[in-house]
């Protein structure tokens, strides 16, 4: 059991692919076909370039306040491919390589980030919960549709994410206590990546790792390099197993890197050495994986660039469908925290209008 082998009290962490894109532990790689984890590779790239050039139209005026995964690819990704498309995805804000491989279009998260609540409303078949902003909240979501699961005694386990921040906050310790009592088929993964927005990790907690705090709830914990797509995957596989086997929840840490701001409002040289994100790009998961890739003769230099150039000319083209969409209603504004509007919602969108239109 890989949780028992890299046991994080004893400061062991998983890691199968190196920096350099080699498989130290070839006992420990997952049976995956070479084709498969070159469109691994692709989704890791077009969500890359998506990042960057919502960065772009954010500064250009054209985007409101967005959060970007860069630097963080593997470690949403190598979770949700070792789930299936039955399984639930709980996000918190910066999974978006995981959105894109469980099929949410990315127009409807320009949408999102565009400020139209259209973007939360996704494709019945894509079981995926809207982006959560409140942090940690989305644990205890993930924990009530793994309750549900386990009374359905259906075959489906959840996967939720939070980052590094959302371990300070009781929900996440709520969410971890609950479904280690009640064995719920939820996969927590922490998106450790070494910062919540100016807060850095060491300055969070005492606790040498993150993935320890399990320990305190009786359930596995597994320290992961999140940056190393094929130690994801293997942590994952094994995780959701247990799940599926009725033996309840695991909780992941995946080591990462923000190698971009929090947000588009945050400027992180405030906080951290260019030195230091200079260095972590010698980690960088997309990186790593071509490396791999090249060493397999998988990828060439040439489809790699056409591939930025393909990807950048498709992801205008969707941004350009978004800026084209009609303004959403006011009663848009109220209309989705419920399937109808509740007596005091029906109460505070008739004030809305009374203020807005004039007072008449």
């Amino acid at each position: 059991m890989l949780s028992k082998t890299y046991d994080p009290l004893k400061k062991k962490r998983l890691e199968i692919l190196s920096p350099e894109g080699k498989v130290t532990k070839p006992n420990l790689m997952p049976k995956i076909e070479l084709e498969t984890i070159r469109k691994w590779y692709e989704t890791m790239v077009f969500a890359r370039v998506a990042d960057q050039k919502a960065l772009q139209y954010q500064r250009q005026g054209r985007m409101l306040t967005y959060a970007p995964s860069i630097g963080q690819e593997a470690a949403s990704l190598g979770a949700v491919v070792a789930t299936e498309e039955r399984d639930w995805l709980v996000p918190a804000f910066r999974e978006l390589a995981a959105w894109l491989h469980k099929g949410a279009p990315l127009e409807k998260l320009f949408l999102y980030w565009y400020g139209n609540e259209a973007g939360s409303l996704l494709p019945a078949s894509v079981r995926m919960l809207p982006i959560s902003v409140p942090i940690a909240s989305q644990f205890t979501h993930a924990v009530g549709l793994g309750m549900a699961i386990r009374y359905e005694e259906k075959d489906e386990v959840v996967l939720a994410f939070c980052g590094d921040g959302g371990t300070s906050q009781g929900e996440f310790h709520e969410a971890l206590n609950f479904a280690g009592v009640f064995q719920a088929p939820v996969i927590f993964v922490i998106q450790n990546n070494q910062f919540a927005i100016s807060v850095s990790r060491r300055d969070q907690t005492r606790s040498e790792t993150l993935a320890q705090k399990a320990v305190a709830y009786g359930i596995p914990g597994i320290q992961v390099d999140g940056n190393d797509l094929f130690a994801m995957v293997a942590a994952t596989q094994e995780a959701v197993a247990r799940a599926r086997a009725g033996e309840g929840p695991t909780l992941i840490e995946a080591v990462t890197y923000r190698l971009g701001p929090h947000t588009t409002s945050d400027d992180p040289s405030i906080y951290r050495s260019d030195e230091e994100v200079e260095a972590w790009k010698e980690k960088d998961p997309i990186l790593r994986l071509k490396r791999y890739l090249l060493s397999k003769k998988a990828l060439s230099e040439e489809e790699d660039q056409q591939l930025y150039k393909d990807f950048e000319e498709e992801i205008n083209v969707i941004f350009s469908q978004v800026e084209s969409s009609e303004s959403p209603d006011l009663e848009e504004v109220f209309s989705y925290t419920y399937d109808s509007l509740t007596p005091t919602l029906k109460k505070q969108l008739e004030t809305a209008k009374q203020f807005l239109g004039g007072g008449e």
